[in-house]
């Protein structure tokens, strides 16, 4: 066949062609190994950090590490299990109000921000996005915790939900613009109101990867410290009061780390490894249910 000449060497062929079919091989070769090259110096470092966090953290890992609170400074032993359950609280109010405000964004953005005011919000979303956590931090002291007059575990969910809306918006708004028009038109044609079919059609149809960008900004968040440190700001004790200082494990990690126990270094390690184990199994059963269809819907 045409299309397979100088892919397959041809007896009758010149030398010249023979040397073109092989040059194109070497050039086939050349490019795989770089694309297999560039996965590996993006891999080593990952699994390099993550080897020598098992490596530090491993040992420290036991039952009363998992279910007891801290022991007071200079005593051994004692755990992080309310640091532990401090960050589920503050991520799931983080979730709770940054989830549906960056859906609902990035729904408006993709199907009805083809305006200037639309222009807004997304140069505001990509600016968001690039702000320092510490910022965003400051920014929850002042509107939460002020006006509370002490730290809790709300102002600590608001500043997190902050860190998720522009990943949110932004990652709804490409997966919604990705679904065909064309089921946007049959829609009409059978007399759906247009929100209905956004909501029940298009939304539905983007559901896997708008649950992908959901995790990612999960993901994001879920380790950061410097914002709480403006507001839940820690607790050596068990606390599931929204308006109270509640512990979370980067704080806990952080204050360990810094402090000059040895007993307290080693459990800063573990504490850095269960956070890391925590935030890929939640990644990882999300995906595991979208790819099921659990969550996916029909995508």
């Amino acid at each position: 066949m045409a299309s397979l000449r100088g892919l397959v060497p041809d007896p009758t062929a010149t030398p010249a062609v023979l040397q073109i079919s092989l040059w194109r091989r070497l050039k086939d070769y050349l490019a795989t190994a770089f694309a297999i090259s560039t996965v590996v110096i993006v891999l080593a470092p990952l699994v390099a950090i993550f080897g020598y966090l098992v490596y530090r953290g491993i040992g420290s890992l036991n039952l009363a590490f998992l279910t007891q609170i801290p022991k007071p400074p200079g005593e051994l032993g004692g755990g992080m299990a309310n640091a532990i359950a401090g960050s589920a609280l503050i991520l799931a109010i983080a979730s709770l109000i940054g989830v549906p405000l960056g859906i609902g964004a990035g729904i408006y953005l993709a199907e009805y921000g083809q305006n200037r005011f639309g222009d807004s919000v997304r140069f505001v979303s990509d600016v968001l996005n690039g702000v320092p956590s510490i910022v965003i931090g400051i920014v929850a002291y002042a509107i939460v915790v002020l006006r509370q007059k002490h730290f809790s575990a709300l102002a600590g969910g608001v500043a997190l939900a902050i860190m998720m809306v522009p990943t949110i918006t932004r990652t709804t708004e490409e997966m919604l613009l990705l679904v065909p028009n064309v089921l946007r038109e049959a829609a009409y044609g059978l007399g759906v109101s247009r929100w209905r079919t956004t909501l029940s059609i298009v939304l539905r149809t983007a559901t896997s990867g708008i649950i992908t960008g959901v995790m990612l900004a999960f993901a994001r968040v879920a380790g950061e410290t410097a914002p709480l440190l403006f507001t839940a700001f820690g607790n050596q004790y068990w606390n599931w009061k929204l308006d109270q200082p509640t512990a979370a494990l980067p704080l806990q990690i952080f204050t360990y780390a810094i402090s000059p126990y040895d007993d307290w270094h080693r459990q800063a390690w573990a504490g850095a490894l269960v956070l890391i184990v925590l935030i890929v199994s939640a990644v990882a059963a999300v995906r595991y249910a979208v790819r099921r269809g659990t969550l996916g819907g029909v995508a």
